[in-house]
């Protein structure tokens, strides 16, 4: 899989916000309030991709977060039935996310962070279950960091030295 860089404007990106938090500093004349947005960009079609964005307002943070997803897009493999190419476990900080190949008619099976990633990405049939930390951030990474490590039955094959046709019996 391609891990370079994609350019977010040959896209129709659609975002959603997975989570707002506040968050205070503690400085000599009180409190600073602020608010952190974490946002999941994709194309619906295997482009997806997350950010964080801090800001006073909420409009604002949600906007800088839309900015840093967008260029931290990649590129994730969808196999014909909708789903991935074989099982995987995605790490990131304490979360772990098992994604798991399902069958046509399956749909969406995952939890509120993994699920909006799974929706952006485009994936119709595929099955997940979040071990671990159930820190929004670290599973939404997690879950991005299991799909860009997927690899494509040609990549493995390539490898390998093989045919397709060899690898999948």
């Amino acid at each position: 899989m391609k891990h370079t860089l994609i350019d977010p404007s040959q896209f129709e990106l659609e975002d959603a916000v997975v989570a707002i938090k506040r968050v205070t500093k503690v400085v000599k004349g009180g409190r600073n309030m602020r608010f952190a947005a974490l946002v999941v960009v994709g194309d619906k079609n295997g482009h997806v991709g997350a950010g964080l964005g801090k800001a006073a307002e909420i409009p604002e943070a949600i906007r800088k977060g839309k900015e840093a997803a967008m260029k931290s897009l990649v590129e994730v493999p969808i196999d014909e039935k909708g789903s991935i190419p074989h099982d995987f476990t995605g790490r990131f900080g304490g979360a772990s996310v098992l994604l798991k190949t399902s069958p046509e008619g399956t749909g969406i099976i995952a939890g509120g962070p993994s699920r909006l990633v799974l929706e952006l990405a485009g994936y119709t049939n595929i099955r997940s279950k979040s071990l671990g930390s159930n820190n929004k951030q670290n599973v939404v990474l997690a879950t991005i960091e299991g799909l860009k490590n997927l690899k494509t039955p040609e990549e493995v094959a390539k490898l390998r030295g093989k045919s397709v046709e060899e690898l999948l019996g």
